[in-house]
């Protein structure tokens, strides 16, 4: 087609009325989810730019970065999309938002509502689950994956080494004398937790130690949950004498077990930082996971292949970047196995 696809073309192609292409482009609920999806199919084929956004497009407000992440109410999504923002701002685009609340699904309405709105390109902290669906998006923009990669190859992928971080964490409490060392935060919903959990082992394996199940079990990885799990920790016979936890959102839950019981004797080290964890007695040693380094790193990436698809060149190939970080040590994870 080689004049601008109209709203009559997107009807036409999804079988559908005008009116109902209307409705899904200006995200109305009124559309059942099998039509919304099959409007939403051929907006993207079709590279339908609604009337008003084209207008901006013209005017030059058009150059926008969605972004699609778990929730900017998780301390590390929130300094990444800053990160993202700031620089973003400075190459002259602007950025919206979308949060998945870590739903496959609720990602993928969140990529399509990007896709309609014409987004340049996108920055994506995908869900686990099925990714078939992007590659309709493949050759529209460039797909920048952050923290986590998908299951479908040929895509640029922005993380921190989780497997060999979590390992150093481990080692960092194992040198101080610890042995029963828990595991919270066993979300196996995401990969990157996986990752951190083969990190944990390879540690105590290193020392002989096979880890009892009670000390990592599986769960939702969050603050309520962490609490929970920590007392119960507590509660065993032979508790662990320190805690790794396998997220901010866990570290902030298992910080308030541990001083709510008394037991700030308890060693700990959070993957990832968060509010106020330098003014706890003691101070929370971390795993600096750089959400700043990453969105910063997945901007530029985006950058760069917008760079080669403006001026017509080839585009770089796909690339995995690891950014660099390391071990914050701030006082409870330095803390020795009681006497």
């Amino acid at each position: 087609m080689s004049r601008r696809p109209t709203l009559h073309d997107v009807a036409a192609h999804a079988g559908v009325s005008i009116k109902t292409v209307s409705r899904v482009v200006n995200g109305s609920t009124a559309v059942s989810e099998p039509v919304r999806a099959r409007v939403a199919a051929s907006v993207a084929e079709l590279r339908y730019v609604p009337n008003s956004f084209a207008r901006s497009l013209k005017s030059g407000g058009g150059d926008t970065i969605g972004v699609v992440m778990d929730s900017i109410a998780d301390p590390f999504f929130a300094s990444l999309m800053s990160a993202v923002e700031a620089r973003a701002l400075e190459a002259g685009f602007t950025v919206i938002f979308g949060s998945t609340g870590s739903d496959p699904e609720r990602e993928r309405q969140q990529v399509e509502r990007m896709a309609m709105q014409r987004v340049r390109a996108l920055i994506l902290a995908p869900v686990t689950g099925d990714h078939a669906y992007l590659e309709q998006f493949r050759t529209t923009f460039p797909i920048v994956m952050v923290d986590r990669q998908v299951e479908i190859p040929g895509y640029d992928i922005v993380a921190v080494d989780d497997r060999g971080l979590t390992r150093s964490a481990v080692d960092h409490l194992v040198e101080r004398g610890h042995r029963r060392i828990a595991f919270v935060g066993n979300d196996v919903h995401f990969p990157t937790t996986a990752r951190r959990l083969l990190g944990y082992r390879d540690a105590l394996a290193a020392v002989g130690v096979e880890p009892d199940p009670a000390w990592y079990p599986e769960g939702r990885g969050d603050e309520d949950e962490a609490v929970e799990l920590v007392h119960r920790l507590l509660a065993l016979p032979e508790p662990p004498t320190a805690v790794f936890t396998a997220n901010p959102r866990a570290g902030i839950g298992a910080v308030h077990a541990l001083h709510t019981a008394g037991r700030t004797d308890v060693a700990m080290v959070s993957f990832g930082d968060f509010p106020l964890a330098t003014t706890l007695a003691p101070a929370i040693t971390c795993v600096n996971q750089d959400p700043h380094g990453i969105g910063v790193t997945a901007t530029e990436r985006v950058l760069v292949h917008l760079d080669a698809r403006d001026h017509d060149r080839p585009d770089e190939p796909p690339r995995e970047l690891i950014v660099e970080t390391e071990l914050i040590p701030r006082g409870s994870g330095e803390l020795a196995v009681p006497a």
